[in-house]
């Protein structure tokens, strides 16, 4: 047996060791990850921590690189490039995923959740189930574990948010989603499809009055330099799919596969605790930045939605079958 044969018998009996045999390769596969957060965000950081692992365990058989803070264009820019296979993976709120899955919007519909001992057992469960399926019928893979992304809360120029009223005509920055238009008309606002690198020279050059924010991302956007008054209106949570372009998930060996669901599993556990930890003191970093917080009476604008026909405009619109999951785990919602 010639030495060039020994050594590559010995190279393939050593990774066979380490757990991974379909994982050797003589150039490491690379996967982009694409995020359009800050790497200060707990999406950006624990997907940094879910790619260390991952690429450590690996040992160079596949390698995920981050592209976080929109490097790799805004969120309708990537979505096409996991599409055609131009990013390997992909975190994107249900809510804009909603533009080419109708009903992966479903868990982000407005005052559904009273609180995440609600939410986080329907999306590990019967209903988080369901919007996958729904998600798998255009070709796109999504891991099991929902990141958070949070309640959302109003920021506005020039007056707070304080009851429906104040919404009436109030030029809003929403993300591009059916279901935000939707929620803001029902207020009798004028939403606006604005992409989230644009929303700070949105606010600056008031295009837009306003725009609403889990507080994670209203602080590490800095938009308190641009918005006088936050409003905690707590009208939808969103969340984070990782999404994955199907036909390379399928072409991945098994091996690779499992790798990366544990540990971007696990990160997407953990980076859930960061954001309610961290939301327990944004308010009073929100306000030493300035930001005057102003508390509401959270069931008028639920009652608001209720008599616009909100509700029963979406439940018609998400089929029976996704409504019943929905209102099985949320409550009643008419």
């Amino acid at each position: 047996m010639n030495t060039t044969r020994r050594t590559a018998i010995a190279s393939a009996l050593s990774t066979v060791a380490l757990g991974f045999p379909s994982l050797a390769r003589a150039q490491p596969q690379v996967l982009k990850v694409a995020t359009n957060t800050p790497e200060s965000d707990p999406l950006a950081v624990y997907l940094k921590e879910a790619i260390a692992a991952i690429n450590a365990e690996a040992k160079g058989a596949v390698e995920l690189r981050l592209f976080p803070n929109n490097q790799l264009g805004s969120n309708t820019d990537v979505l096409s490039q996991l599409r055609s296979g131009g990013v390997e993976f992909f975190p994107l709120s249900p809510l804009i995923l909603q533009t080419i899955v109708p009903n992966a919007g479903i868990s982000g519909v407005g005052y559904a959740w009273s609180g995440y001992d609600k939410l986080w057992p329907a999306m590990d469960g019967e209903l988080g189930a369901y919007v996958r399926a729904e998600i798998a019928k255009v070709g796109i893979h999504t891991l099991e574990t929902m990141w958070d992304n949070g309640f959302r809360h109003i920021t506005s120029g020039d007056k707070p948010i304080l009851q429906p009223e104040n919404l009436r005509g109030f030029k809003i920055r929403v993300p591009p989603s059916p279901l935000w238009t939707s929620l803001f008309q029902a207020f009798g606002a004028a939403p606006a499809s604005i992409n989230f690198a644009e929303v700070y020279t949105a606010l600056q050059t008031k295009i837009v009055d306003g725009q609403e924010n889990p507080l994670q991302l209203i602080y590490n956007a800095k938009l308190y330099e641009v918005q006088k008054h936050l409003s905690l209106t707590n009208h939808m949570w969103d969340g984070y799919w990782i999404l994955a372009n199907g036909r390379m998930w399928r072409g991945l060996p098994e091996d690779a596969r499992k790798l990366i669901s544990k540990h971007m599993n696990a990160s997407g556990l953990r980076q859930r605790e960061a954001i309610a930890k961290a939301n327990e003191s944004l308010v009073s970093s929100l306000t030493q930045n300035k930001l005057s917080i102003h508390k509401v009476d959270q069931m008028a604008f639920r009652r608001q939605l209720s008599s616009a026909g909100f509700y029963s405009e979406w439940s018609k619109r998400f089929g029976a079958e996704g409504w019943r999951i929905l209102e099985k785990h949320a409550g009643a919602l008419a």
